[in-house]
């Protein structure tokens, strides 16, 4: 026989529903019993608080008790026959009738009956214990009897004008009517207790569906599941994670956002209203790209952020906004970029290079020691490689007069002269080249755009270098202007060190690093205490702006830039005189 599958377990929201009826079920029943049984008992003790009246009235009539008083003292019990016949026979069933209780019974002083409903019984003692009442005292039952179970109540029977007990008077009222009573009496009990059970299902039903919305129709063990991936996932990577709720909440802001942005966690507070850029913001905007991604400058860092809209089942559940590190990939694009440059300036000046050297051994071939000596002083005070910028030999740093001879051969391929200021004196040397490369060379290139893009014909750029002595490190101040047209008109000083801004007069490339140079140098400038200003915005047809940077703690080791040039020049009167 092919064995069954076995059946699916229900699911947490079913598994809910049912708890929650039986819970319902189970308060209303409860209820319904406990009020059913109060109300029995209200009505068993209001039946016995009637009898002990109806037996107090019975027991205290005048005839009843001188009949009894007189069988009392008669030798023996007269019959049964003369008992039904007799005035306690007609009192008492007279009574019973008017009243509607089940029985009324009288006794002597022994316990045997005087007057009972049915004729039969009379003379017999009766079937519960009399004693209580033929002692004196008043007492309610609840009890079976030969007429079936009852509520009712003993009360003793004086002697006339006396306080000798001869006998008792028993009065009860049927069970059976107590209970058509209550039964009466449950009936609105039963109606509410209905109609809280179908409002207690219809919350059950409500619930589910709640239940079922908030938790995306997910059994617990798979959001717990969930729970310990997304801890996993979000702590576990490198790039920042925003979650932005529908209803514009931070529902995640992981560790890596908060390294990247420099800012606690922000989860719980409102999107619209955290402190973050504006275009991390504007990606969560209505109307924004699916795939929309923007570069933005963060605690000295490059970001690239994008968010997507995050959906399930058509459900809208917000945005994810992601942040990448960029910043080690901008500086290593420029370090390349200027290793490149370099490497192309130094295989040009290899030939240049190698033709001095045949100049020299021509000299020499031929005998002119002279012309030779004067060459070679000649070269010592310019550089053995003469890069395409002028006074470079202000520069006696190695580290800057490289890095800027380099940029000065891809500013003279782009038409620009690079020229040194002549109040350029730098003492020490240069300490952190990666700060130094990134500030001088945003510097640098943004001048020569400008340049390229200004309307004088004759197109060049000044950089001033000086350094400044300290004990924790020199400051090196680098002041760079060119021969642009300036700053647009109506664009404010501190506007160029925005996120964005470009004087490209191409399209900007999305992603392509375009706009972040000033940002990005005024925030590593600033990050060491310094800073990056605009002295003068420029103006049409030439100068153009003008900007300076102060880097602290980038030099060290101060150097008289006197010697070096001294020294070859002795040098080199030693040689002519020799």
């Amino acid at each position: 026989m092919p064995r069954s599958s076995p059946r699916a377990p229900l699911r947490f929201s079913t598994q809910t529903l049912l708890l929650q009826l039986a819970v319902v079920l189970l308060v209303v029943l409860l209820s319904a019993a406990v009020h059913a049984w109060l109300t029995y008992d209200r009505v068993g003790r209001e039946a016995e608080n009637q009898a002990l009246t109806l037996a107090r009235t019975v027991a205290s009539d005048p005839s009843v008790r001188a009949d009894v008083l007189a069988i009392s003292q008669q030798a023996g019990t007269p019959p049964a026959a003369e008992l039904a016949a007799g005035p306690l026979m007609m009192s008492a069933e007279a009574v019973r009738t008017r009243t509607g209780a089940l029985f009324v019974v009288i006794t002597d002083e022994t316990g045997l009956r005087l007057a009972h409903p049915d004729p039969q019984r009379l003379g017999e003692r009766v079937s519960t214990d009399p004693s209580e009442a033929l002692s004196g005292r008043e007492v309610t039952t609840r009890n079976t009897g030969t007429l079936g179970p009852s509520a009712g109540a003993k009360v003793p029977v004086y002697a006339p004008g006396s306080s000798t007990v001869v006998g008792e008077v028993s009065v009860g009222y049927s069970m059976e009517t107590v209970g058509q009573s209550v039964a009466r009496d449950i009936g609105p009990v039963a109606l509410t207790a209905t109609g809280a059970l179908l409002a207690g299902v219809l919350g059950s039903f409500l619930l589910r569906r709640r239940l079922q919305r908030l938790t995306l129709g997910l059994e617990p063990e798979e959001i717990s599941t969930l729970v310990h991936d997304q801890v996993a996932v979000l702590q576990g990577v490198d790039d920042g994670v925003i979650g932005v709720s529908a209803d514009g909440r931070i529902t995640v802001f992981n560790a890596a956002a908060q390294r990247l942005l420099g800012l606690a966690d922000l989860a719980g507070g409102h999107w619209q209203d955290a402190p973050v850029p504006d275009q991390l913001k504007s990606l969560t905007r209505p109307g924004s790209g699916a795939t929309a991604a923007v570069e933005l400058v963060a605690g000295g860092r490059v970001l690239v952020a994008n968010a997507r809209k995050a959906l399930h089942r058509r459900e809208d559940l917000g945005w994810v906004v992601m942040l990448r590190d960029r910043t080690e990939l901008q500086q290593l694009t420029r370090q390349l970029d200027a290793v490149g440059t370099m490497s192309t300036a130094l295989r040009a000046q290899r030939h240049e290079f190698a033709n001095q050297l045949h100049t020299i051994a021509g000299f020499m071939s031929i005998g002119q020691h002279q012309q030779a000596r004067e060459y070679l002083a000649r070269l010592a005070a310019t550089g053995p490689l003469k890069f395409p910028v002028d006074q470079a030999e202000l520069l006696q740093d190695p580290y800057l007069q490289a890095f800027v001879g380099a940029k000065g051969v891809e500013a003279d391929e782009r038409g620009v002269a690079l020229r040194i200021g002549p109040e350029t004196l730098v003492r020490g040397q240069v300490t952190d080249a990666q700060d130094v490369t990134t500030v001088v060379g945003n510097l640098i290139d943004n001048a020569v755009n400008a340049a390229v893009a200004g309307s004088a014909s004759d197109r060049w750029v000044e950089v001033e270098v000086m350094d400044e002595p300290d004990d924790d490190g020199g400051t090196l101040h680098v002041v760079v202007a060119d021969s642009g047209d300036g700053l647009a008109e109506g664009t404010e000083g501190e506007a160029v060190f925005a996120e964005g801004f470009t004087t490209a007069s191409g399209p900007v490339r999305a992603g392509g690093g375009q706009g972040f140079g000033l940002a990005l140098a005024r925030q590593l400038a600033r990050r060491r205490g310094g800073d990056v200003k605009l002295l003068d915005p420029g103006a049409p047809g030439g100068p153009g702006a003008v900007f300076m940077a102060t880097l602290p703690r980038t030099t060290a080791g101060t150097k008289n830039a006197g010697h070096t040039d001294a020294g070859l020049k002795d040098a080199a009167g030693e040689e002519e005189n020799a």
